[in-house]
């Protein structure tokens, strides 16, 4: 894992979380030059987002999101997660 770059992307509920830490089984593929993430399961990409190298940079793109933890849950129940 310790080739994946450190830095945040925006999930699809609009929290902030960790390439280094996403969580729910996801594989992260991340270009800090593309300012590209894609957040993978299995061989299907199910989410891509942008590529901020800290959460400063977060806020200053004028996003509002709470970093969680891998262990926070993606999605909500009623969206079948």
């Amino acid at each position: 894992m310790s080739d994946i770059p450190d830095g945040f992307f925006i999930d699809w509920d609009g929290n902030a979380r960790s390439t280094r830490d996403a969580g729910g089984g996801y594989v992260i593929e991340a270009d800090p030059v593309a300012k590209y993430v894609a957040i993978m399961q299995g061989s299907s990409l199910v989410h891509e987002a942008t590529f901020y190298k800290n959460m400063a940079d977060v806020a200053k793109a004028g996003i509002k999101a709470q970093l969680v933890p891998g262990s926070h849950p993606w999605g909500r129940p009623d969206e079948g997660f």
